[in-house]
């Protein structure tokens, strides 16, 4: 088999992987109309501007086109289509923006119409005790009058179903039947997305939304096609999956090759619309015991035997697409994995994840920057012999008396006078992580650092659920928090992202459902007693 693996070694070195781990859109293929974008005088930026309005123009003519033309037209139909598909991918940002705006406000659903046929609906001229759902011309004998009745409704029923369907849905449904139309869907939901982070206005609120909806259904598993990635698959494909690693960055070919190696396999769902590049990839470790830290899985030398594995360890899943946020894919893949391991590897009984934490950072530094905040106000209060008290109202206690003391004492050339919070929060601080490399401060922010994870996993909420999006992940899945481990992953990103702590959840396949069940009705966040131990754990 032929590889370009000149190509592949040098995407190791390039900027798009680094990109592509951070979720960022990767770059629009080559514009159909190309835009000039070098303005050196008044009359270039002038060209420019008008350049870009033809283009959002000649798209938007083409989106019409599209929507209106009859299905029967079925070449003009995939020549529109084809035509808007490349001439949105060839506008900027700002062009894509406008576009989006037009198709969420003047393509919504036509309201007037909805109006009128409810309007009409409601003068049917139902009888006050009629039982609309019991009209039956064979079990209840009801007369021609009812029957004209019923056919009435079936048919005012049906048009309101058709008129609550906004005008886009045509485009989206007409571009998922097109070939390479759900990767242009994908592209534009991503746009939304983007977009809504600046403008969140109720019309691409319900775009989002019903693009969302669509897309879920379009790719339910019965339409993917899961595929185990291994050393021998193209050249390109191993591209992607090296540019897409949004966990842990793959760093040379040989680490690309150790993890498609003995002891690891790598999935990928596929999509026939999408050939050659998985939608979502997920790599697994076969270990003989939960791992407790990420270079144990990244650098393990020699590997050990399959036969000796019992625990399959999912360590890294990454999703290609953003326009795909809030499509769960993962789910499914994670259940069909654990099939089909458990298949080939019956020896294999447990079944984990070694996962970052990545929203804990944030959170623990915003509390802290909170308590030092309200510190001063009480401080301001004694001062003025105030009798306000608000300020206590919302302290809380990040240490432990014992834990503060220890913490002061390790960090003494910080102190001057400061803070157990002070000293933890310019070190967390810090950009280059120098606290790690003191075993001192290591063993005095351990204790801490390990209880306020445990705290942030388990009772920090939002909407009901788990602030942390991978927990949330995970426990929507049926799994429960299994282990939090110290100094787990100590790369930059991880010591940014979690302090270095990463997080076991376990899948326990007999109390999958129910886990999951219990987490969607009330929220309910399962974990073995050593985890909730920790929400107490002193010194």
């Amino acid at each position: 088999m032929s590889r370009n693996w000149k190509g592949l070694a040098v995407l190791m070195r390039t900027p798009m992987r680094a990109a592509a781990s951070q979720g960022k859109q990767l770059p629009s293929p080559t514009p159909f109309h190309p835009i000039p974008t070098n303005a050196s005088s008044a009359g270039d930026r002038e060209e420019i501007s008008a350049s870009r309005q033809f283009a959002v123009a000649y798209v938007k003519e083409r989106m019409q086109a599209s929507i209106s033309i009859p299905t029967e037209r079925f070449e003009s139909l995939d020549a529109n289509l084809e035509e808007f598909s490349k001439g949105y991918l060839s506008l900027p940002q700002e062009g894509r923006r406008d576009l989006l705006h037009e198709l969420a406000r003047n393509y919504d659903v036509n309201r007037m119409r909805v109006r009128q046929l409810m309007q009409q609906y409601l003068n049917l001229g139902f009888p006050s005790n009629a039982e609309d759902n019991a009209i039956d011309n064979e079990q209840s004998g009801s007369s021609l009058h009812d029957e004209a009745l019923l056919a009435s409704c079936y048919r005012m029923e049906r048009n309101l179903r058709d008129v609550l369907r906004p005008m886009y849905g045509v485009l989206f449904e007409r571009l998922n039947a097109y070939d390479g139309g759900l990767k242009i869907l994908a592209v534009l939901r991503a746009d939304v997305v983007s977009l809504l982070e600046k403008d969140n206005l109720p019309s691409l609120r319900a775009l989002d939304s019903y693009l969302k909806e669509k897309l879920i259904t379009w790719l339910s598993p019965a339409a993917l096609q899961l595929h185990q990635i291994t050393w021998d698959d193209p050249a390109s494909l191993l591209e992607k999956i090296v540019t897409y690693e949004a966990v842990h960055p793959i760093r040379s070919l040989q680490d690309l090759r150790r993890r498609l190696s003995i002891g690891r396999r790598c999935f990928g769902y596929f999509h026939p619309a999408i050939p050659g590049e998985p939608l979502i990839f997920i790599e697994v470790a076969l270990l003989k015991e939960v791992a407790k830290a990420i270079q144990d899985v990244l650098w393990d030398d020699p590997p050990i035997p399959e036969h000796e594995a019992i625990c399959a360890l999912f360590y890294s899943i990454s999703s290609t697409q953003p326009g795909l946020s809030g499509v769960n894919l993962g789910k499914f893949l994670i259940k069909r994995v654990i099939e089909l391991v458990k298949r080939e590897k019956p020896n294999v009984m447990v079944f984990a994840t070694l996962s970052p934490i990545p929203g804990y950072m944030q959170w623990l530094l915003s509390k802290l920057t909170s308590q030092l905040k309200f510190t001063e106000l009480d401080t301001e209060n004694t001062r003025n012999l105030s009798e306000s008290d608000s300020s206590s109202t919302f302290k809380e206690s990040i240490f432990f008396p014992e834990e503060e003391m220890l913490v002061r004492e390790s960090g003494s050339d910080l102190t001057d006078g400061k803070s157990g919070i002070e000293i933890l929060q310019k070190l967390l601080s810090s950009p280059n992580n120098e606290w790690i490399k003191s075993d001192c401060l290591l063993n005095a922010l351990r204790p801490p650092l390990m209880r306020l994870c445990a705290r942030y996993l388990l009772k920090e909420k939002k909407r009901g659920k788990a602030l942390d999006p991978v927990a949330n992940f995970h426990l929507q899945n049926g799994a429960i928090i299994e282990r939090i481990n110290w100094m787990a992953d100590q790369s930059e990103k991880g010591l940014s992202q979690s302090a270095g702590i990463m997080v076991n959840y376990i899948y326990r396949l007999e109390k999958i459902e129910e886990n999951a069940q219990s987490y969607f009705s009330c929220g309910q966040i399962n974990a073995s007693p050593n985890v909730h131990q920790l929400l107490e754990a002193k010194l």
